[in-house]
């Protein structure tokens, strides 16, 4: 029986299924059958009686990996399971509190805490200190105490070094009073408590040390500080750790994960004990010598690369656009392409860096009829700060619209409560009113915000709509308000995204009102996400398309700023994991990938000129197909885009024009972004990748087409 398990396994599959009781590492790259061999290799331990299922546990990070790993493993193994322990750190930290209340000083039916109803509770602990909440936002307080939680530190550990921190430790020290008063636990405590239960009875973890000869855990390369040292605690002087993971695709830094965990794995328990899984059963041949020259930049890895044995396939298609809408309309008009000749919708998906993105992407798609599905995700209309925005520019037109005003009366906060609303509903049903103009004739808090809805209607009157969307943004709160948030970056680009959105409705639209703007947003909202079981595009960010594969992929959006994510270039390490998630993105595809970057692209409503991605740059030459078209398409048939605009001299007898990539001997690559003067005179503006902007004399550059 166990010879016929391993039959259709390679050799390096064999070696790390059928490992003798030690610990190791199984570097795993993409697409090279990492589940079938954690799998495998608890089936192989059972069959051939070197455990029992009692004595095994996994550790996989979703709910549905650990579901999958069960079904599999059950239909390998005609037993019963269940006394095997598989399931995600946290589902099966609370396994153990559940088993040892007592001992983890919880009550027997303890209540777990999602993220929202953790913020609820801090949200009433705030409220009956009195806390101020604009100095001490609910969010940040939350964020402060996961972070220190997830880091395995309590509140009398926490770093508090001025007034600020060390009232934050306070409150942290008071939340946790007052979850242990009520008998709950948020999903970082569930992981502390288990910790702290095991490391101080002795007792206890000797008896599961003795357990569990045998732990296994998945995507190793995503652990925390916190699930590392719990892990290292169950792991006794005769466990086996089995730990599967890949370094290059460890994109969860911004969650606590610990790249380093998985070199310090290496030399704590495997001690050079490392099988790589490097034969790759997913993507072509050139897709892998792209993604393995990529990665080769990265210094801090541990090294592998990926290989097939089905053949180069086909090119990696590069295609340069003019502007973001222009690559919206290559993207469209090759996925139908791909759909006429066989491919099913829901085999491509469409990548971006940033949810943002969407929105030009899904506007094209829309007006193509081409049905489509945010993996992961909102459509851009449906996320809550769009629609915050828009209930705002709702009640600038319709003040009467019990809707909008509901949304948004409390929205950033201004202490009007639940309370108050319930008796401004009243005074308004009473009178047949509406609950604006019951709000205008009421005082303190709810006459303020009348106010503020009635001074934004009076500045932004005579604004053209661009700039009318951008004030509302700005005057409501809402940009304050997401820009204090910890997590609220990827919001503000969706608002940022929102006057985008206008800017080209205007260019498009002979009716340029708020009122036909906010019919246009509710039919795009309305319609074209495609419903469950249909056939549809899948569009998703790089992060969200981990672990998935599709016969086409599309890279959109490569350059620099925006992949690499400019944030990236201010953090420690942070270029490294911008390239491991380009890895990622490459890697999903299996017979066909597109690579696209735009020349211009609209932000905050206003056009800017960007350069192609550095990774781009990194890919190599053999395995690339360039579509480019560097000079305006002669037809409307090709794809153009909207003339950008230019200075009154860029008009010019130079032979060069805005927009342009160019090469400077000194300063490296850049793109022409404006023109000054005529003839031998002329001089021009390059955004230099390196070397920032600079104006060039012309008749002594020395500039070259890039």
């Amino acid at each position: 029986m166990s010879a016929h398990l391993l039959e259709n396994l390679n050799p390096e599959q064999r070696a790390a299924v059928t490992l003798p009781h030690e610990s190791a590492l199984i570097l795993a790259g993409a697409g090279s059958g990492k589940t079938r061999v954690l799998t495998t290799r608890i089936v192989w331990l059972i069959q051939t009686g070197q455990v029992s299922p009692h004595g095994i546990l996994a550790v996989t990070f979703t709910n549905k990996a650990a579901k999958e790993m069960m079904t599999r493993i059950s239909a390998m193994l005609p037993i019963n399971t269940r006394g095997m322990w598989v399931g995600t750190f946290h589902g099966l930290a609370n396994r153990l509190l559940r088993t040892h209340w007592r001992e983890a000083g919880l009550p027997q039916s303890f209540q777990i805490l999602d993220s929202a109803d953790q913020l609820s509770a801090i949200k009433r602990l705030l409220k009956s200190l009195n806390v101020d909440t604009e100095k001490y936002e609910p969010k940040k307080v939350q964020w402060f105490i996961n972070s220190h939680k997830e880091a395995g530190r309590r509140a009398r550990d926490a770093e508090a070094f001025d007034e600020y921190s060390m009232r934050m430790a306070e409150l942290f020290e008071a939340y946790d009073a007052q979850c242990q008063r009520e008998g709950v636990a948020d999903f970082p405590e569930l992981l502390l408590r288990a910790y702290e239960l095991l490391y101080r009875n002795e007792p206890l973890r000797q008896h599961y040390q003795d357990r569990f000869r045998h732990i296994l855990v998945d995507e190793f390369q995503d652990t925390n500080t916190l699930q590392y040292r719990w892990l290292k605690l169950l792991a006794g002087p005769h466990t086996a750790l089995f730990a599967v993971g890949d370094d290059d695709q460890s994109i969860y830094a911004f969650r606590g994960a610990n790249t380093a965990n998985m070199a310090e794995f290496e030399r704590e328990f495997a001690h050079g004990n490392v099988i790589k899984l490097e034969q790759n059963y997913r993507s072509h041949g050139h897709i892998l010598t792209a993604a393995n020259t990529l990665i080769a930049q990265n210094a801090h890895r541990l090294g592998k690369n990926l290989w097939t044995a089905e053949g180069d396939g086909e090119p990696i298609r590069i295609f340069d656009a003019y502007s973001d809408q222009d690559e919206a309309s290559f993207v469209v008009d090759e996925v139908r392409a791909l759909n006429r000749e066989g491919v099913n919708l829901s085999d491509m998906a469409l990548l971006y860096r940033s949810n943002a993105q969407s929105r030009v992407l899904e506007h094209a798609l829309f007006s193509a009829s081409v049905p489509y599905r945010v993996y992961g995700g909102l459509r851009f209309f449906e996320r809550q700060e769009i629609k915050h925005a828009l209930a705002y520019l709702r009640l600038l037109t319709n003040p009467e619209d019990d809707g909008a005003f509901l949304r948004v009366v409390n929205f950033p906060t201004r202490g009007i409560g639940a309370r108050t609303l319930e008796q401004l509903a009243d005074t308004a049903a009473r009178s047949g009113a509406s609950l604006w103009q019951a709000a205008c004739t009421s005082s303190g808090k709810l006459a303020g915000f009348a106010k503020l809805i009635e001074d934004i209607k009076s500045t932004t009157r005579d604004l053209p709509l661009t700039e009318a969307i951008d004030h509302v943004i700005e005057a409501s709160g809402l940009a304050d308000y997401y820009r204090a948030d910890k997590e609220g970056a990827d919001r503000l680009e969706n608002l940022n995204e929102l006057v985008n959105a206008a800017a080209l409705f205007s260019e498009e639209s002979e009716e340029n009102t708020l009122d036909a703007f906010l019919a246009h947003a509710a039919l795009e909202a309305g319609e074209h996400q495609a419903g469950a079981g249909h056939d549809a595009l899948q569009l998703m960010t790089v992060h969200a398309a981990k672990g998935l594969e599709f016969h086409a992929v599309f890279i959109t959006g490569l350059e620099e700023s925006l992949f690499p994510h400019e944030q990236s270039t201010h953090e420690e390490n942070g270029l490294e994991e911008e390239r491991r998630l380009m890895y990622v993105a490459i890697t999903r595809a299996r017979r066909r990938l597109y690579l696209s970057h735009a020349q211009s692209r609209m932000l905050h409503g206003q056009i800017r000129y960007g350069l192609p991605s550095r990774f781009l740059d990194e890919l190599p030459e053999q395995v690339l197909m360039h579509l480019n078209r560097r000079s305006a398409p002669a037809s409307p048939s090709g794809y153009s885009a909207p003339a950008a605009p230019r200075s009154p001299q860029s008009g010019n007898d130079t032979g060069y024009r805005v927009g342009q990539s160019v090469a400077h001997a000194k300063f490296g690559t850049g793109i022409i972004i404006d023109f000054e003067g005529r003839g031998s005179d002329a001089r021009v503006q390059v955004k230099f990748r390196e070397a920032g902007t600079k104006w060039l004399a012309l008749a002594y550059a020395k500039l070259s087409p890039a």
